[in-house]
């Protein structure tokens, strides 16, 4: 045995060396001496027997703990450590899951991927989430899954939409995607629209064109805010905008709106704001009629409507003039409305068109467009010209019955 190397006095100055040190270990002694821990405690053992069965320790003394007591809270911190190192080893790959997105799925993520190391009990305490829903996130990950494609897919849809028509928001692409034959609740529209970075174009603020004549004869206000009629070609209204060009021009664009069906029946566009622009616009809208014999046209106070060759050209074609109160946007605001849908969706963020020919090229577009094809929010995400389709074949059967 190993003992038969050591001389009898080194056993006796280990023997008393551990003696002397009550909150020591046996372990501690042999590594502080070199010594292997099965001899020493041989030795204690020999020595204990020959003081006649004797503590293998002096009595300890008052205020000191028990040597039992000391070894078993050393062994407990030293457990202690280990956790927390584990701890920290865990926290430290799970920040790299962290990075972005939800960080509950990330942590359910993290779980999943270490649970066989690691144990899922013991991560969902230090990442903080509860055992029961990582499992069900767990469960329910191909109904998560199978969502995810679908959203793909619808994605793919929504990005064909808006590329067509870069200023449709959720409702005029929820539309669009319903009259396409695909299901879909506009809520989960803005939701994938916002996880693609998609969205319509937003609202500028308005510029009035209107020059009001105190000199001028005024006409009643017919419409008194109501911007609704029964069936077409009843009631217009018509206003003034002008087109930026280049770094200090404009045109100007003189409209003449359906109050039924939203219809552009009549527009003009000029380098001028003269009354021609507005006689102008209303003879395009008389051509698109036929007639507009007995309807009502609503404008601003601006001096083109208020002239009297303009009131004249009301005459010759039957127009009744009808005019909103001085210094009230409000008054006429379906034009005012459709003047800042223009702007905003053919400029689209730019100051000025680049020039003359853009300016009436992109406008003459999108005024085709807004007829025929653009969704209107008040014609149920229909075109105008959709809308009178319908109202008027809907109209012949109610006659026919």
């Amino acid at each position: 045995m190993a003992n038969k190397h050591y001389p009898a006095q080194v056993k006796a100055d280990a023997v008393a060396l551990y003696r002397s040190r009550p909150g020591t270990t046996i372990a501690q002694i042999a590594d502080d001496l070199g010594i292997n821990r099965e001899t020493l405690r041989s030795w204690v053992r020999a020595d204990d027997q020959r003081r006649g069965g004797g503590t293998s320790r002096p009595a300890v003394t008052a205020g000191e703990p028990p040597a039992d007591s000391v070894e078993a809270e050393n062994a407990e911190l030293r457990r202690r450590v280990r956790e927390l190192e584990e701890e920290r080893d865990i926290l430290r790959k799970a920040a790299r899951y962290f990075a972005g997105g939800d960080a509950l799925v990330n942590r359910f993520q993290f779980v999943a991927d270490h649970r066989e190391r690691y144990g899922v009990k013991r991560l969902c305490q230090i990442l903080g989430v509860a055992r029961s829903s990582f499992y069900y996130w767990q469960v329910t990950a191909p109904a998560r899954a199978a969502r995810q494609a679908a959203d793909t897919m619808l994605a793919a849809r929504i990005r064909t939409v808006h590329t067509a028509d870069t200023t449709y928001g959720v409702p005029r692409i929820t539309a669009e995607l319903r009259d396409s034959g695909t299901p879909v609740n506009h809520k989960r529209v803005a939701r994938v629209m916002r996880g693609i970075g998609l969205q319509g174009l937003r609202l500028r603020r308005r510029h009035r064109t209107t020059i009001p004549d105190q000199a001028a004869a005024k006409a009643p206000d017919l419409i008194r805010r109501d911007f609704t009629a029964p069936a077409p070609n009843q009631r217009y209204v018509g206003d003034i905008t002008y087109l930026p060009v280049g770094e200090r021009g404009f045109l100007y664009l003189a409209t003449v709106i359906d109050l039924h069906s939203r219809r552009l029946a009549g527009w003009a566009i000029a380098d001028h704001m003269r009354t021609d622009l507005v006689i102008d616009a209303l003879t395009a809208a008389q051509r698109t009629r036929g007639s507009l014999a007995g309807a009502i046209f609503h404008s601003d106070h601006g001096a083109q409507y208020t002239s009297k060759d303009f009131a004249a050209a009301c005459k010759t074609v039957g127009v009744r003039q009808s005019m909103s109160t001085v210094g009230s946007s409000a008054n006429n605001a379906l034009a005012e409305s459709f003047n800042a849908s223009f702007k905003r969706e053919t400029l689209q963020g730019r100051r000025a068109f680049t020039d003359e020919r853009d300016a009436r090229l992109t406008s003459f577009r999108w005024l085709h467009r807004y007829n025929t094809i653009r969704r209107h929010s008040r014609l149920g995400q229909q075109s105008p010209i959709t809308y009178e389709r319908i109202h008027a074949t809907s109209t012949t059967i109610a006659q026919a019955a």
